[in-house]
């Protein structure tokens, strides 16, 4: 059938297009209130991109006569735009659970991971597995996080740290991109832990000569697509300089920076994010004030991960301060095995409690500038003519009820589209 459109949404109670001008990220004032229509429709084209959006009856008279696949009635319902995870660990083996019975007892995250917990544990599990193991258990944890709402997530490697399991996970992730319908920004994050029975500057040196070459050829090749490269800059781990010297050999081959900073100890890697041209930069409890600053400047987006703060009882990160000096502020869930949390809706109503964000700075944080963080948000993260159709519905008359209904989001959410596509629904 060569006419026609894929998708018509009528006569929503409130269609949330976050933006309306285009613009990349919100900041200051702009997060105040967002674009929102009452009594809208929306169509979305066979090339899955938004074609309109606009009063119902407009939308009626100049879509008359013409074909849709799909029409779906949106009476006093809710039309927002698809939610954006920009930071998960979702590839992985070997089950978690024992620690955190630990960490209840008063272990502190590094002190399980100095016992040869936390990350080792997960490196070894995961290296034993086989590919096709870790690509169901993936399978499995998107469709988890695609019936909360997410359409557009970031994904780390990270628990191979050698070579060879650094790519297995890569492919894994490779497949799902081509494979399923939720979208998929890549990010090679073999810098994730000093493997066991190699120094730092042992470990820098491989990803450096080895890891980083390798990939360069693979993507050359079109068998696998990478987006991003992270590095856990932390005392014990992955210090300044080497940070440094593997975010800028990955910037050389053209991933973006996107790198895990300044949360167990202040490290000043919100400055170095800031002056190697990060694109974003996780966690930040323990950033310094000339960081925000430094970070603002750069347009330098903060990842800030509500869910991780709140299972380890870390301090929050100062997402006010941040906010206040014109931060791009995004949100992610940091699912992994030591923070098990698929929700996004669940991230954005901790992040309004214990970050005292405002629904709306957390909507932007989990839309708009999300896609930001992932170098999506012009075409992904808005409900905007020419950008991606990909939504949710949720059925209640105001929006809010997302956020303000705690765990609530599987009742509430009943379409979860993608392309205009529908890949869910209750």
């Amino acid at each position: 059938m060569a006419g026609g459109h894929r998708l018509l949404l009528e006569n929503a109670r409130q269609v949330v297009l976050v933006c309306a001008g285009g613009e990349r990220f919100l900041t200051r004032d702009a997060l105040r209130s967002l674009a929102v229509l009452e009594g809208a429709s929306l169509v979305v084209g066979r090339d899955g991109l938004i074609k309109a959006i606009g009063p119902a009856d407009v939308i009626r008279r100049q879509f008359s006569g013409e074909t849709f696949e799909e029409i779906i009635d949106c009476s006093g319902k809710c039309i927002l735009p698809g939610l954006v995870d920009a930071h998960t660990h979702p590839v992985w083996a070997g089950e978690r659970v024992h620690e955190f019975a630990m960490k209840l007892a008063g272990a502190t995250y590094m002190e399980i991971h100095q016992a040869g917990g936390g990350i080792h544990f997960t490196v070894e599990h995961t290296r034993q597995a086989s590919e096709e193991e870790l690509f169901r258990s993936f399978q499995q944890r998107l469709q988890c996080m695609m019936r909360a709402g997410t359409t557009l997530v970031e994904c780390k490697s990270g628990y191979g740290l050698d070579l060879e399991t650094e790519l297995k996970m890569l492919r894994v992730i490779e497949r799902a991109r081509r494979e399923l319908d939720m979208g998929i920004s890549t990010t090679y994050c073999g810098a994730h832990s000093v493997p066991k029975g190699k120094t730092a500057t042992e470990a820098v040196d491989d990803i450096i000569n080895n890891h980083l070459p390798k990939l360069k050829e693979l993507s050359r090749n079109g068998e696998i697509h990478v987006d991003n490269i992270d590095v856990f800059c932390e005392k014990g781990v992955f210090d300044l300089d080497s940070t440094r010297r593997i975010l800028q050999s990955g910037k050389d081959i053209g991933l973006q920076i996107n790198f895990h900073g300044d949360e167990l100890h202040p490290m000043k890697a919100a400055e170095l994010g800031a002056e190697l041209g990060a694109q974003a930069i996780s966690h930040l409890e323990e950033v310094s004030d000339e960081g925000i600053v430094a970070m603002a400047t750069a347009r330098c987006s903060a990842v800030l991960l509500p869910t991780t703060a709140y299972m380890l009882r870390l301090k929050q990160p100062r997402a006010r301060k941040m906010l206040d000096e014109g931060v791009i502020v995004a949100l992610g869930s940091d699912f992994n095995p030591n923070a098990y949390c698929f929700s996004m809706p669940m991230v954005m109503h901790l992040a309004c409690v214990n970050m005292r964000m405002s629904m709306t700075e957390a909507l932007a944080a989990a839309t708009i500038n999300a896609a930001y963080a992932l170098g999506k948000s012009h075409t992904h993260g808005s409900l905007e003519v020419g950008k991606q159709g990909d939504l949710i519905i949720i059925n209640s008359t105001q929006w809010e009820h997302l956020i303000y209904q705690f765990g609530g989001h599987y009742e509430l959410i009943e379409y979860v589209i993608a392309k205009g596509k529908v890949i869910y629904k209750t």
